[in-house]
């Protein structure tokens, strides 16, 4: 494969791979299962505190 083979690959389907991984990785918190996960870890810094 030539540099314009590789080239021409990375700006189709190179490009509508990546976009289609971020719409992934964007919409994986909101997923119907994870609200008590994420809960969790948004107050675990909390957890042992001794302030009240």
């Amino acid at each position: 494969m030539s540099y314009n083979d590789l080239r021409h690959f990375a700006d189709s389907w190179g490009l509508l791979g990546m976009a289609i991984m971020f719409l992934i990785f964007v919409a994986w918190p909101f997923r119907k299962g994870a609200r008590q996960r994420n809960e969790d870890a948004a107050n675990m810094i909390f957890k042992e505190d001794d302030h009240g």
